[in-house]
């Protein structure tokens, strides 16, 4: 299957509103295109700092502004586009083979990610003219 940037969209999740806060959930298959086997947030990231620097042969990810908020761009070798988390009832699909960087984190921001595989460094492009010799030949 052929992955591009046009795959990768931001999600609106479930908010249910209450006078005694709001909640929203994510189901599996339901809400996201793929299954959760792993579940971990960045935060406490100093300002300037940047995260992510990589793309995944075959992982899943679903990015959220749980708290705060912070940019993500993203590349398929071909296109690229930038995209602003800040709602934490959103989140941002992304597709495999899709280079991402993360910035531009506000004081106390909180990245969620969901991903649909266990932690794997084989899964990995960290090399950007590798991944873009790879994504686009």
């Amino acid at each position: 299957m052929n992955f591009s940037i046009d795959i990768c969209q931001v999600v609106e999740l479930p908010k249910i509103s209450d006078p005694r806060g709001n909640l929203t959930f994510i189901e599996s298959q339901r809400h996201i295109p793929f299954g959760i086997e792993r579940v971990y947030y960045l935060y406490d990231v100093p300002q300037g700092s940047e995260r992510g620097g990589h793309a995944h042969r075959a992982l899943h990810q679903l990015l959220i502004a749980v708290t705060g908020s912070f940019d993500v761009h993203l590349e398929d070798g071909r296109q690229k586009k930038t995209v602003h988390l800040n709602r934490s009832f959103q989140g941002l699909y992304v597709c495999p083979m899709i280079w991402r960087e993360i910035d531009n984190f506000s004081s106390g921001a909180v990245c969620m990610v969901l991903a649909s595989a266990y932690y794997d460094e084989s899964d990995y492009y960290r090399d950007y003219p590798e991944f873009c010799k790879v994504a686009n030949p």
